[in-house]
């Protein structure tokens, strides 16, 4: 098992939730902590440890992204007007990754980095290849048409573990989506309970 896999599976068993809905997640198997303390008696978990739990939780779904790029898209949210939640979550679904991720056009999220950095994805026409690229509504995000016939991208678009959301509209022929609108926390299809309001509440503690 790769390194980047088996970092992914310990943040499932540590949070004791399979976080994208996997079948070869271990918590299907056992739900307890990594580690030999793992099956230790659980604590109670103090208001902190709920908000931190929640941060490293929804910020461990999206891959590789940093403490330091987290943050900073939490300060975003937080200008924003609005509901600082709603807006963390918009934000968070923009990034050209999340995007390509939701399309289906790679299996899992780290895959979905790997392949916009990698020069495979067209935005509006232009290669991108900064994953954390900002798509708009309205922004056409496509396969470039020498990696059509990548297996990785054809496995996932014929995979049936995940749908495609209501706010990215799809055209698998062609291997291209549009994304419709940003979308609002109930909309995206979070396998587990995700708790943006407990990390605005950590940020403000």
């Amino acid at each position: 098992m790769s390194k980047r896999h088996s970092a992914k599976y310990k943040l499932d068993r540590a949070m004791g939730e399979n976080l994208w809905g996997r079948p070869k997640s271990p918590v299907n198997k056992r739900s307890y902590g990594p580690g030999q303390h793992g099956q230790r008696r659980k604590q109670k978990v103090s208001d902190f440890g709920l908000q931190l739990r929640a941060k490293q939780k929804l910020k461990g779904y999206y891959g590789n992204i940093t403490e330091k790029q987290f943050s900073k898209i939490y300060e975003e949210a937080d200008r924003r007007k609005g509901n600082t939640s709603e807006n963390l979550i918009a934000l968070l679904e923009s990034r050209l990754d999340a995007v390509v991720y939701r399309a289906k056009f790679v299996p899992t999220v780290w895959a979905a980095r790997q392949f916009v950095n990698h020069g495979h994805v067209l935005v509006n026409g232009k290669k991108v290849n900064i994953a954390s690229y900002r798509c708009k509504a309205g922004d056409v995000i496509e396969v470039r048409e020498r990696s059509r016939n990548m297996a990785l991208v054809l496995e996932a678009l014929q995979s049936p573990e995940r749908d495609v959301p209501d706010y990215i509209e799809i055209d698998a022929k062609a291997q291209r989506a549009t994304l419709i609108r940003l979308p609002e926390l109930a909309e995206v299809p979070y396998p587990v309970k995700m708790e943006p309001n407990l990390i605005v509440e950590y940020y403000s503690s």
